[in-house]
């Protein structure tokens, strides 16, 4: 009996940390700007899907929902914070939906099951991502209005660099898959 509760206990603390080092993942992701044509990317949407990938739906929206958490209370964890605002005002900004998104995408990349299919593995991560961008644009069009040009705005920018991502992803997407079994 004492054995069952220690495995558990230490299964708890294992999920707890693994959540923990992934919000401070996501948050790294965020800060660092790779030079990109024709914007500078983060790694913030690659990080979301492997951590769907790698940590299956659970735990990974655990860990996307505590990001988004420390965020809106004031924790300077978004891309562009603590410059452009930190807290509720920055959430609430542009980058809403695709924050919001962010949970959505965790989800289906750990919780669509296409472990040996390389090819179903990348449409699974274009499914993922885009529902970011849907999310994204509709909370752009909603802030700024839909007179503007949002999907030049909006996803046109990023589309490679998500592609190059994927593809990434999508690579050592099978060896990804494996770690959850080690949480």
């Amino acid at each position: 009996m004492e054995i069952v509760k220690s495995n558990q206990n230490i299964k708890v603390l294992k999920m707890i940390l693994t959540v923990f080092l992934g919000t401070v993942l996501l948050t790294i992701s965020a800060k660092i700007k790779i030079p990109f044509y024709p914007v500078p990317m983060t790694m913030q949407t690659f990080v979301v899907l492997l951590m769907g990938l790698s940590f299956g739906y659970k735990i990974g929206l655990a860990t996307v929902g505590l990001y988004i958490f420390e965020g809106i209370v004031g924790l300077p964890v978004f891309s562009n914070s603590p410059e452009k605002g930190v807290g509720w005002i920055y959430f609430t900004g542009p980058t809403m939906g695709y924050l919001i998104g962010f949970l959505f995408a965790t989800f289906l990349a750990g919780y669509l099951n296409f472990k040996t299919n390389i090819v179903l593995i990348f449409f699974k991560l274009i499914i993922s991502v885009s529902v970011i961008y849907i999310l994204g644009v509709l909370w752009l069009g909603y802030l700024i209005g839909w007179n503007k040009p949002i999907i030049q705005l909006g996803v046109t920018p990023f589309l490679l660099a998500e592609l190059f991502k994927i593809s990434i992803l999508t690579l050592i997407g099978k060896k990804l898959i494996k770690l959850r079994n080690f949480i």
